[in-house]
């Protein structure tokens, strides 16, 4: 069974801290999308929360560079760090957006895509917590990756629908083009757990 010695699990705990990171970061942005008057706020919040992640990331690269022997490929313990910390950078960047563009309340297609978003990363700390043991939690890591990959097929399609309604209901154009750069970087977030949950999916192919 590929399960680590106690002493191999550090990069394991390190990488469930980082997507607790990731998903600390929705949660503000669903705050925002539920009461925009917290934006600047949240945003001052999330560079706090971006310094801790950077600092994380860090010290994953550090002990990556000294490790005479590690628990996965150094490419894809790599990976998967940076790969973490990039969500929160996609975040502090939205939310940046949002402070900087003023749009005001939500419109749904925003909301539901961060509602996407904040449920496919409690998937990734789900699916992180169980990378410890590759073997003995093969299925439930696959079946974590599928459903991140469900979430965002759905993320997709409301964004398709979202940028659509945009076009044909909001007639004043900086309006329009305001929500429709914040959707795409909504989009491209939920893509990214989407590219976590590939990289997980690979993890587990190459060691189960």
């Amino acid at each position: 069974m590929f399960h680590f010695a106690e002493k191999d699990t550090e990069f394991f705990d390190l990488f469930v801290e980082s997507a607790k990171y990731f998903y600390q970061g929705t949660q503000m942005m669903d705050e925002v999308m539920m009461d925009y008057s917290t934006a600047s706020e949240k945003v001052k919040s999330i560079i706090d929360l971006e310094a801790s992640s950077d600092e994380l990331n860090e010290k994953i690269i550090d002990k990556l560079n000294i490790a005479f022997i590690t628990p996965l490929d150094r490419e894809d313990i790599y990976a998967l760090a940076t790969g973490l910390g990039m969500g929160v950078d996609n975040l502090q960047g939205t939310l940046q957006r949002i402070v900087m563009y003023k749009p005001g309340d939500a419109i749904p297609g925003a909301i539901r895509l961060t509602k996407l978003i904040t449920e496919a990363t409690h998937e990734l700390v789900d699916a992180f917590t169980l990378l410890k043991d590759i073997k003995g939690n093969q299925k439930e890591l696959l079946e974590k990756a599928h459903k991140i990959s469900d979430l965002e097929g759905e993320g997709d399609r409301i964004y398709r629908h979202e940028v659509a309604r945009l076009f044909d209901d909001v007639k004043d154009p900086i309006e329009l083009i305001k929500w429709k750069d914040i959707l795409e970087n909504l989009e491209e977030t939920l893509d990214h757990t989407e590219k976590l949950a590939g990289q997980i999916r690979g993890v587990v192919m190459k060691y189960a």
